[in-house]
């Protein structure tokens, strides 16, 4: 058994970490930090966990853990690591911005991996420090990389993705209240989206000549989950496509590719990435679905520390969706 730490355990994505940690048989949480809940029971936060665990969130933090999760807001997570020090054997996974780009992969000599499975595994199974992909970069991503593999993403790319509240995060905002969010889907941060960077750094480690990628943000009516479409030109078939995407992806446990056309139900509540192809002409249109807190947070955290540790990839992370 190792011994895990949750830093900011009260919002949506450290309630995910700590319900799929506390059924993972290889791990114990020694403690669950929060400011703002110090004392108070984990339930009072997360009642889909009342009876489940009596553990309390806390302002102590065990400096001798051997992992610690970091569930911070982005910004946040450099000014934590620069005020509380952890011992040298702790690996630290960081689920916030702050070190996925290249320029701040480095903090105080620890140098942060990018965390995306599919493409840094064996550099992840190395590592102590994990920056953790970002939600829509991860369905992204996943939808791109066999292609850039191929060196075939010469040309401009438009992706469209729609994201469920929780992706804003627990505290409330004007575009996040039931009354606005309910019934209505809106775009944000057009073509300036702040997981740009992350995409086009994993692309160009691929393919030097990656075309333009333009991305269109939406805010839909529903929780959870990521649906992303892309289309690009594409010489070539669909079954040659396919066979890309499966040859590309087949040693990874949690994307898989569909043969028949996908929605995000399938995918909710698990740590899964489905992928459908399909071609119109000379123009290939591929969609990834996730769920934005396990696949694209805390999920995929818990895949990286599996492979830190050499567990099974899949421990803790065998979750169903259930599609009605």
């Amino acid at each position: 058994m190792i011994k895990a730490g949750i830093i900011g355990g009260s919002g949506y994505t450290g309630g995910e970490l700590i319900r799929i940690l506390l059924n993972h048989s290889e791990v114990e949480i020694d403690f669950v930090f929060s400011t703002t809940r110090a004392g108070k029971t984990i339930s009072s936060a997360h009642p889909d966990l009342l009876g489940t665990t009596e553990l309390h969130f806390t302002r102590a933090i065990n400096s001798d853990v051997d992992v610690v999760f970091l569930c911070l807001g982005h910004g946040n997570s450099t000014k934590f690591l620069g005020e509380h020090q952890f011992s040298a054997q702790t690996k630290i996974i960081d689920l916030s911005n702050d070190f996925r780009l290249q320029k701040d992969a480095t903090l105080n000599g620890k140098s942060f991996i990018y965390g995306l499975p599919e493409l840094n595994k064996s550099d992840i199974q190395k590592a102590n420090y994990i920056a953790n992909p970002g939600c829509f970069a991860t369905a992204i991503q996943l939808g791109l990389l066999p292609l850039a593999k191929a060196g075939l993403l010469g040309k401009d790319v438009h992706v469209n993705a729609i994201t469920g509240s929780t992706g804003a995060g627990v505290s409330p905002s004007d575009t996040t209240h039931f009354s606005w969010r309910n019934n209505n889907v809106s775009w944000y941060k057009p073509f300036t989206h702040q997981h740009l960077g992350e995409i086009s750094e994993s692309l160009t480690a691929l393919q030097t000549d990656v075309g333009d990628l333009f991305f269109l943000p939406n805010r839909g009516n529903f929780t959870r989950g990521i649906l992303a479409t892309a289309y690009t030109k594409f010489k070539g078939t669909e079954e040659e496509a396919i066979q890309l995407f499966e040859d590309f992806y087949k040693d990874a446990e949690f994307t898989q590719i569909a043969k028949e056309p996908i929605h995000l139900k399938q995918v909710v509540n698990t740590n899964q990435c489905h992928i459908h192809l399909h071609q119109h002409e000379d123009t290939l249109l591929i969609t990834s679905a996730i769920d934005n807190l396990l696949k694209g947070a805390s999920g995929q955290a818990v895949q990286n520390m599996n492979l830190m540790f050499g567990f099974d990839e899949r421990q803790g992370l065998q979750l169903k969706a259930g599609v009605y």
